[in-house]
């Protein structure tokens, strides 16, 4: 886990446990027969499969199908970025083909990573809607892409890094950290 270098001048963070079960009941209303849900790896995938034990009853009822993307390859900055060890193997294995999608994804920075998400789910098929969801949009946004709920909206410095961890307990918080190249670095 990454140390917090936070400063005087930094937001006060929300706790990412809370804004989950806030970002839960925004979500459930969308969910209806039809639906898909996709976590964005790796943060959107956390927050997927926490999504889908909190909303378990809506899910079973509604027979919500569920997979997840690593949209590493589909990112137009790939070349910079390049190959990380981290990458992990796209799993949709429902048809997308005139499905409501629902993105799932942590932080939402530039629209970069929405709309590479959006080519690659393109490639299954041609869904019916894509819904974009994230437990924080953190300002930034570089593309005509915004997400449809969030569980809070920060507005954050571009040297600023904020990601979404995964604690030994399995519970999920939110660091801010001072970034060199906050562009290429964050997620979206």
């Amino acid at each position: 886990m990454t140390e917090n270098h936070s400063n005087s001048t930094s937001p006060q963070l929300p706790d990412a446990e809370d804004l989950l079960k806030l970002l839960a009941q925004k979500l459930e209303p969308l969910l209806q027969k039809n639906t898909a849900l996709v976590g964005i790896h790796s943060g959107g995938v956390w927050l997927m499969h926490r999504l889908l034990a909190l909303l378990e009853n809506t899910i079973n009822r509604h027979d919500i199908e569920h997979g997840t993307l690593d949209v590493s390859f589909y990112r137009d900055d790939y070349a910079q970025r390049g190959l990380k060890a981290e990458n992990r193997p796209s799993q949709i294995p429902f048809d997308v083909e005139n499905k409501h999608i629902i993105l799932i994804d942590d932080v939402f920075y530039t629209g970069r990573t929405t709309r590479a998400a959006m080519n690659e789910l393109f490639d299954y098929g041609r869904p019916a809607s894509i819904s974009l969801v994230a437990l924080v949009n953190r300002g930034g946004r570089e593309l005509p892409i915004v997400p449809q709920i969030t569980a809070a909206d920060i507005t954050l410095d571009a040297a600023q890094h904020l990601q979404l961890t995964k604690l030994a307990d399995g519970t999920l918080a939110l660091e801010l950290t001072k970034n060199n190249s906050a562009r290429t670095q964050e997620h979206e």
